[in-house]
């Protein structure tokens, strides 16, 4: 039955590519998120590099502008501008839902090549298959990582944590 795969292996190594390309963002960021959120809870102690470089401009630019006006938009800044590599993390999470897409691209282009050269429908129900299957993955890992409520809960405890712990220290 998935021997259509074998015939069109480009189409199959593309499309199966994209998926898991897909996935691993989805994932990669879920898991970023997560740590920084672990250690946003201390962030007097914490490792991260990134929000170290928050804690760190945070107290620049309160000591330059005596204190800094509204915390939440500066919070909201510093996430936007994060950034893995050259590829913020919007940008990335994008990319994920780009690079699926992308994936049933080339499944319906595996199954107009199929269905031209000649093959039966269930000859390349496989396509469809995967494509569903690929689907259902995709959002179901989205659903589990929630990559835009760990956003939230971060931008909480950094806000929590500037307004209230770093603040009245640098007064």
């Amino acid at each position: 039955m998935f021997r259509v795969f074998q015939e069109e292996k480009l189409i199959a190594v593309c499309m199966f590519a994209c998926l898991g390309i897909s996935v691993f963002l989805r994932l990669l960021l879920g898991l970023l998120y997560r740590n920084m959120i672990k250690e946003a809870d201390n962030m007097a102690t914490t490792k991260n590099k990134l929000l170290r470089q928050c804690k760190t401009k945070f107290a620049s630019c309160y000591q330059l502008s005596n204190g800094v006006s509204n915390i939440p938009v500066f919070v909201d800044k510093f996430l936007n501008r994060m950034a893995l590599g050259h590829l913020s993390f919007e940008t990335l999470y994008h990319l994920s839902g780009q690079m699926m897409l992308l994936s049933v691209v080339f499944s319906g282009v595996g199954v107009c090549k199929s269905i031209a050269g000649g093959r039966t429908l269930g000859e390349v129900l496989p396509f469809y298959i995967v494509s569903f299957f690929g689907l259902y993955i995709y959002f179901s890992v989205s659903t589990v990582v929630d990559i835009r409520g760990k956003k939230r809960v971060l931008k909480v405890n950094l806000v929590d944590y500037l307004e209230n712990h770093l603040s009245p220290r640098i007064e």
